[in-house]
């Protein structure tokens, strides 16, 4: 297909990309304009992720009440330097997890925090209802896989759907704002209390 100038035009005005990397990315994507679009996130998120092992040791505390105060999430994002960490997309990046973590209640950061009985337990889970199910039974631990997988993304932040963009999860939200803002941006910990939790313990 025949990259034309308009094509490369439309592709730099919805991602701000240099126009020789548009027109590469429409060849690659042989014209198609989602395809480019989801090309040029992978390259920039492949330049963020060589900025990954650098040193974070700055960065900001963010405070979120949601609902009336019935929720409240406290969470520490690190960056790199004390500039980046008053720069003001990296305080609404903060601001943004924050309000992921109040609404979609993860349990942990990554899937690799994951203790190895808790998925265990919920691969038992997932093989009893297979079976309920009739569920062939060389087809059983594919279903248990895919399910596996699930739960992964619903409980650790970095795996979940962005709220805002559900194309995209929280893992390449930061990966854009590392591309962009120049720094290694990382979730240190997080506290989420809803009120009234403790009582139903």
């Amino acid at each position: 297909m025949e990259i034309t100038t308009e094509m490369i035009k439309q592709l730099r005005g919805a991602t701000n990309a240099p126009m020789l990397d548009c027109r590469k990315a429409l060849q690659e994507a042989d014209g198609d304009f989602d395809k480019a679009v989801d090309w040029l996130r992978e390259k920039g998120m492949a330049t963020a992720a060589k900025r990954a092992d650098r040193d974070a040791s700055n960065g900001t505390v963010e405070l979120y009440s949601h609902g009336g105060g019935r929720v409240g999430v406290m969470v520490e994002i690190n960056c790199e330097t004390d500039f980046v960490a008053r720069n003001e997309q990296f305080r609404k990046l903060a601001h943004e997890i924050a309000l992921q973590i109040a609404a979609s209640a993860p349990k942990y950061i990554t899937a690799e925090e994951i203790p190895a009985a808790e998925l265990e337990h919920e691969a038992e889970i997932a093989r009893a209802r297979a079976v309920e199910e009739g569920k062939p039974e060389n087809i059983q631990p594919k279903i248990v896989e895919g399910r596996i997988e699930k739960y992964k993304d619903e409980v650790c932040l970095l795996r979940q759907a962005y709220i805002r963009d559900e194309s995209i999860s929280i893992e390449k939200l930061i990966l854009q704002n590392v591309a962009a803002i120049g720094e290694s941006i990382i979730v240190r910990r997080f506290q989420r209390w809803e009120l009234g939790e403790s009582i139903k313990k």
